[in-house]
Formats: C-alpha cells, structure tokens, sequence
C-alpha cells in the first residue's frame, strides 16, 4: 500500500501556541497588580497580529488548528489585558486614595497629639 504524501504540507502557524499560551498567561497574573497580565496580553495580541498577517496572505499553507490556537489565545490576551488594566487602575486609585486620607489626617488637630 502506497501513501502519498502531499506536495505542499500545511505547518503550524509561527507563535499560535506562544500566543495561546501568553494569553492564559495574562488572564492567570492580572491579579498581580495587573502589570504581568498587561505586559504578558500586550505581546499576545501583538504577535497574535503578526500571525494573522501571514495566515490571511496565504490560508492554505497553514493548518486550520493552528489558527484556531491563534484566535483563542487572542481572545484571552484581549480579556486578560482588560481584567488587568482594570485591575491596575483600581491600584492606582486605591494608593492615590490612601495618599490623599493621610495627607488629611496630617492637618487634623489630634495629629499632634500622637507624634
């Protein structure tokens, strides 16, 4: 029995798995402060990007599971860049917040009674 194989073998797409990977990434570590899942979910999407280029020159080059890794792993990157940046502004707003109360807590007349 004779197996022939094709002349043109489809290959993975280049980073679809480091994408999807980068993007559970992201989702995993915005509770971090938001600063991982931001810096992980912004280089998913961007390599994300670069690979949908290539896959939309040529579609029948590339296997159709590795383009479907790609946009899972975009999906999450773009849901784990909203979840941390969420999460870093509320940071952000609670140490501003935090900063502000003690100012005011400075200028109170019971302050000085404490020092």
């Amino acid at each position: 029995m004779e197996t022939s194989t094709p002349a043109n073998p489809q290959k993975e797409l280049p980073n679809s798995t480091a994408v999807l990977v980068l993007g559970i990434i992201s989702i995993a570590s915005c509770w971090c402060w938001g600063i991982p899942g931001l810096v992980c979910g912004i280089v998913a999407i961007v390599l994300a990007s670069k690979s949908e280029i290539l896959y939309s020159a040529d579609v029948s080059a590339y296997k159709a599971v590795s383009y479907s890794n790609l946009k899972a792993g975009k999906i999450c990157a773009i849901i784990g860049v909203c979840l941390s940046g969420l999460i870093f502004i509320s940071v952000v707003i609670k140490i501003a917040l935090g900063a502000a109360f003690l100012g005011f807590l400075s200028n109170m007349p019971f302050w000085d009674n404490l020092k």
